[in-house]
């Protein structure tokens, strides 16, 4: 055995240990008996514990300095060595107690956010949350000291590795000054439109879940590996291999749900596309997350957003739903899937107003980390936010602050990648057009396959091999470019409309 067939066995079982939490983590937001929470909660913790026992096991430090210096490997097997290290480095920032009550903590608060969804009760979320609050601004600070990093930059770079809040700020300065004004001209655009027909509901669940299904088959995903259910709010989880999504249902409005659907199979698609040669080590592992949400951005918005896809998918629509009448055209369905209109709701926005919300989100989270505001003023800062950014008066907390379930499940520094993601979504989508000029024509024909084996060569089969920046550039001939993302806007709502 060598030092990297030491590390490789080890992180292995590293990976096994976060299949197992994966899966109980679906449970516990899909089907999980709410009796069951607190033992649930133990559980999770002690596999954490154990998991963050392995990747700070000291023999792995030992291991890394032998290998690193092995002349005999190749490139993947030194990328590995470069992502063992920073996961190394990181887990043995935090004691093995902090990572089992931030564990429990998260059980707990993910389980009352539910009920306090439901009831708009954010006093009574306030116990919980403030908890998960303080255990991460402590996991930020321990990260932070090792890495030389501000506390939420190093919560940060948990989901973006060599991200930083100082670039996201310039990034997100320029879109909130863009995005204004260009949202009136294109609802001024809108406006000059006849007034598109309604869809006439109820549509049933099961129609709804059926057509999603036809979908999903159609940009590839694999059923047998991964699931459809539904949640309270939408995701993409499971383990290798096992890549279960998961989307919610409104019978007087199919849209919602099936966008959803979209969205969750872009996620899913990267990760059945990850290489199974390195599936359970870190060099085989999604680039972070704002390349992971560019996947699902991509398809959702990109792809199943176009004329192209709706050209193909009317008919389908129609069938499933027996609907008639002009509502049910392409032209009026693509009009409806790219309607620009502030509103409450982020997963529900149109992709003009949705950075909105995710810029809101992450200047809040830097000041909640940075204790630059008392937790229990988030609702007031949330919705002052909210009428200036967008224009709109929240009526509660559910349509609020409450309605996504990161902040109580640890996602702090989460936020920020999908806008990111976005604006890389735009890139990457460009780039692959250019290069296969059969994409959109397959689209058309519900013919996915192109865009798809593009994405599996240049994104989703490389893992971790490169770094976002270098995988980025390789791709699409540049780093994140902004004007990519608002040249795409433009087109779509201003000049093709």
């Amino acid at each position: 055995m060598t030092a990297y067939s030491d590390l490789s066995a080890h992180f292995g079982r590293i990976a096994a240990l976060s299949n197992a939490i994966g899966i109980l983590q679906w449970d516990n937001d899909v089907m999980m008996p709410k009796g069951a929470a607190e033992t649930r909660a133990e559980s999770m913790a002690l596999l954490q514990v154990m998991r963050h026992g392995l990747s700070t096991d000291a023999r792995v430090g030992d291991w890394l300095g032998e290998a690193e210096n092995d002349s005999s490997l190749g490139a993947w097997e030194k990328a590995n060595l470069r992502e063992i290290r920073r996961v190394w480095t990181v887990d043995t920032a935090l004691p093995s107690e902090l990572v089992e009550a931030s564990s429990k903590a998260i059980s707990a608060c993910e389980m009352r956010w539910r009920q306090a969804r439901a009831d708009a009760d954010f006093a009574g979320l306030l116990p919980y949350l403030a908890e998960v609050l303080n255990l991460q601004r402590q996991i930020g600070r321990a990260k932070g000291e090792k890495l030389g990093l501000s506390p939420y930059d190093a919560l940060l770079n948990d989901y973006e590795p060599g991200g930083r809040s100082a670039k996201i700020d310039a990034l997100f300065d320029d879109l909130a000054a863009f995005l204004p004004g260009f949202t009136q001209e294109a609802m001024a655009v809108q406006a000059r439109r006849p007034a598109q027909p309604a869809l006439e509901g109820p549509f049933a669940t099961e129609t709804q879940r059926a057509l999603g299904l036809k979908f999903m088959a159609a940009l590839g995903y694999d059923f047998e590996r991964g699931r459809l259910d539904i949640s309270t709010h939408p995701f993409c989880g499971g383990a290798d291999n096992d890549v279960r999504i998961t989307t919610r249902y409104d019978e007087a409005d199919f849209t919602k749900a099936l966008m959803g659907v979209l969205h969750e199979t872009g996620h899913a698609l990267y990760e059945q596309g990850r290489p199974q040669s390195y599936l359970n080590q870190p060099v085989g592992a999604a680039r972070g997350m704002s390349l992971h949400e560019s996947q699902s951005l991509l398809m959702e918005m990109q792809a199943c957003r176009s004329r192209q896809f709706l050209t193909y998918a009317a008919p389908l629509m129609r069938e499933s739903f027996g609907g008639t009448g002009p509502a049910w055209e392409s032209e009026a369905l693509w009009h409806r899937y790219t309607r620009v209109e502030p509103g409450f709701i982020r997963v529900d926005a149109d992709e003009v107003t949705y950075p909105a919300h995710v810029i809101l989100r992450y200047r809040l989270e830097k000041a909640l980390i940075a204790d630059e505001m008392p937790l229990a003023e988030l609702p007031a800062a949330w919705n002052a936010g909210m009428k200036s950014m967008l224009g709109v008066t929240v009526p509660n907390e559910r349509l609020g602050c409450l309605q996504d379930i990161h902040w109580p499940s640890g996602g702090w520094g989460y936020f920020p990648t999908y806008t990111l993601g976005a604006m890389t979504a735009a890139q990457i989508f460009d780039a692959a057009c250019k290069a296969e000029p059969s994409i959109l024509p397959g689209i058309g024909k519900g013919d996915f396959s192109p865009l798809v084996g593009w994405l599996r060569t240049n994104i989703h089969g490389k893992g971790s091999l490169l770094q976002t920046d270098e995988l980025l550039t390789e791709a699409t001939g540049r780093p994140l470019d902004a004007s990519v993302f608002k040249a795409h806007l433009r087109r779509r709502y201003i000049d093709e409309v």
